[in-house]
Protein backbone atom coordinates (compact mmCIF):
# COMPACT_ATOMS: atom_id res chain seq x y z
CA UNK A 1 0.00 0.00 0.00
CA UNK A 2 1.21 3.50 -0.78
CA UNK A 3 2.01 5.41 2.37
CA UNK A 4 0.30 8.51 0.98
CA UNK A 5 -3.07 6.69 1.07
CA UNK A 6 -3.53 7.97 4.64
CA UNK A 7 -3.72 11.53 3.32
CA UNK A 8 -7.07 10.97 1.55
CA UNK A 9 -8.89 10.82 4.89
CA UNK A 10 -6.73 13.64 6.24
CA UNK A 11 -7.68 15.98 3.41
CA UNK A 12 -11.31 14.88 3.63
CA UNK A 13 -11.31 15.88 7.32
CA UNK A 14 -9.69 19.20 6.45
CA UNK A 15 -12.37 19.74 3.78
CA UNK A 16 -15.07 18.94 6.34
CA UNK A 17 -13.59 21.54 8.69
CA UNK A 18 -13.63 24.11 5.89
CA UNK A 19 -17.23 23.33 4.95
CA UNK A 20 -18.40 23.63 8.58
CA UNK A 21 -16.44 26.88 8.93
CA UNK A 22 -18.14 28.39 5.84
CA UNK A 23 -21.56 27.12 6.98
CA UNK A 24 -21.02 28.62 10.43
CA UNK A 25 -20.22 32.05 8.99
CA UNK A 26 -23.15 31.96 6.58
CA UNK A 27 -25.49 31.21 9.51
CA UNK A 28 -23.87 33.87 11.73
CA UNK A 29 -23.85 36.62 9.13
CA UNK A 30 -27.49 35.96 8.18
CA UNK A 31 -28.46 36.03 11.84
CA UNK A 32 -26.54 39.21 12.61
CA UNK A 33 -27.69 41.11 9.54
CA UNK A 34 -31.26 39.77 9.73
CA UNK A 35 -31.57 40.93 13.34
CA UNK A 36 -29.60 44.14 12.77
CA UNK A 37 -27.16 43.31 15.54
CA UNK A 38 -24.59 46.05 16.08
CA UNK A 39 -21.08 44.58 15.69
CA UNK A 40 -19.96 46.63 18.72
CA UNK A 41 -22.35 44.57 20.83
CA UNK A 42 -20.38 41.46 19.89
CA UNK A 43 -17.13 42.73 21.44
CA UNK A 44 -17.98 41.21 24.82
CA UNK A 45 -16.78 37.59 25.07
CA UNK A 46 -19.69 35.18 24.75
CA UNK A 47 -22.13 37.85 23.54
CA UNK A 48 -22.96 36.05 20.30
CA UNK A 49 -23.43 32.74 22.08
CA UNK A 50 -25.90 34.33 24.50
CA UNK A 51 -28.16 35.71 21.78
CA UNK A 52 -27.78 33.00 19.13
CA UNK A 53 -30.49 30.40 18.54
CA UNK A 54 -29.31 26.78 18.19
CA UNK A 55 -29.27 26.89 14.39
CA UNK A 56 -26.59 29.60 14.68
CA UNK A 57 -24.65 28.28 17.67
CA UNK A 58 -24.58 24.58 16.71
CA UNK A 59 -22.29 25.03 13.67
CA UNK A 60 -19.91 27.01 15.88
CA UNK A 61 -19.94 24.26 18.49
CA UNK A 62 -19.32 21.69 15.76
CA UNK A 63 -16.35 23.64 14.43
CA UNK A 64 -14.86 23.55 17.94
CA UNK A 65 -15.40 19.76 17.97
CA UNK A 66 -13.37 19.53 14.77
CA UNK A 67 -10.33 20.75 16.71
CA UNK A 68 -10.54 18.07 19.38
CA UNK A 69 -10.34 14.36 18.37
CA UNK A 70 -9.43 15.23 14.74
CA UNK A 71 -6.18 16.73 16.04
CA UNK A 72 -5.27 13.28 17.41
CA UNK A 73 -6.21 11.82 14.01
CA UNK A 74 -3.93 14.27 12.17
CA UNK A 75 -1.02 13.46 14.47
CA UNK A 76 -1.58 9.73 14.04
CA UNK A 77 -1.75 10.01 10.27
CA UNK A 78 1.55 11.89 10.18
CA UNK A 79 3.14 9.40 12.58
CA UNK A 80 1.99 6.45 10.47
CA UNK A 81 3.27 8.08 7.30
CA UNK A 82 6.66 9.04 8.73
CA UNK A 83 7.20 5.60 10.26
CA UNK A 84 6.09 3.84 7.06
CA UNK A 85 3.28 1.93 8.82
CA UNK A 86 0.31 2.90 6.65
CA UNK A 87 -1.63 -0.20 5.65
CA UNK A 88 -5.16 -1.12 4.62
CA UNK A 89 -6.35 -1.47 8.21
CA UNK A 90 -5.24 2.06 9.12
CA UNK A 91 -6.65 3.55 5.94
CA UNK A 92 -9.98 1.78 6.45
CA UNK A 93 -10.17 2.99 10.06
CA UNK A 94 -9.30 6.50 8.89
CA UNK A 95 -12.13 6.47 6.34
CA UNK A 96 -14.53 5.17 8.99
CA UNK A 97 -13.47 8.11 11.15
CA UNK A 98 -14.11 10.55 8.29
CA UNK A 99 -17.49 9.15 7.28
CA UNK A 100 -18.81 9.23 10.83
CA UNK A 101 -17.37 12.71 11.46
CA UNK A 102 -19.15 13.96 8.34
CA UNK A 103 -22.40 12.41 9.55
CA UNK A 104 -21.83 13.83 13.06
CA UNK A 105 -21.27 17.31 11.64
CA UNK A 106 -24.33 17.07 9.39
CA UNK A 107 -26.53 16.11 12.34
CA UNK A 108 -24.96 18.65 14.71
CA UNK A 109 -25.32 21.53 12.25
CA UNK A 110 -28.89 20.73 11.22
CA UNK A 111 -31.38 18.50 13.08
CA UNK A 112 -29.17 18.06 16.18
CA UNK A 113 -30.67 14.86 17.51
CA UNK A 114 -28.35 14.50 20.50
CA UNK A 115 -28.33 10.71 20.88
CA UNK A 116 -27.82 10.17 17.15
CA UNK A 117 -25.04 12.73 17.22
CA UNK A 118 -23.49 10.95 20.22
CA UNK A 119 -23.46 7.55 18.49
CA UNK A 120 -21.93 9.01 15.34
CA UNK A 121 -19.29 10.77 17.42
CA UNK A 122 -18.59 7.60 19.44
CA UNK A 123 -18.08 5.45 16.33
CA UNK A 124 -15.74 7.99 14.76
CA UNK A 125 -13.78 8.35 17.98
CA UNK A 126 -13.46 4.59 18.48
CA UNK A 127 -11.90 4.42 15.01
CA UNK A 128 -9.24 6.93 16.07
CA UNK A 129 -8.59 5.20 19.41
CA UNK A 130 -8.27 1.91 17.52
CA UNK A 131 -5.65 3.50 15.27
CA UNK A 132 -3.85 5.00 18.27
CA UNK A 133 -3.89 1.76 20.22
CA UNK A 134 -2.65 -0.28 17.28
CA UNK A 135 0.14 2.21 16.59
CA UNK A 136 1.14 2.29 20.28
CA UNK A 137 1.27 -1.51 20.44
CA UNK A 138 3.48 -1.56 17.37
CA UNK A 139 5.69 1.12 18.89
CA UNK A 140 6.27 -0.92 22.06
CA UNK A 141 6.97 -4.03 20.01
CA UNK A 142 3.75 -6.02 20.37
Amino acid sequence: MQQTAIFGPVFATILLTFVVWVYMYVKRIRFLTGNQVDPKDMAVPGALARISPPEVSNPSDNLKNLFEIPVVFYALALYLFVTNQVDGVYVSAAWIFVVFRVLHSAVHCTINIVMLRFYLYAISTVAVWFMAGRAALHYVGW
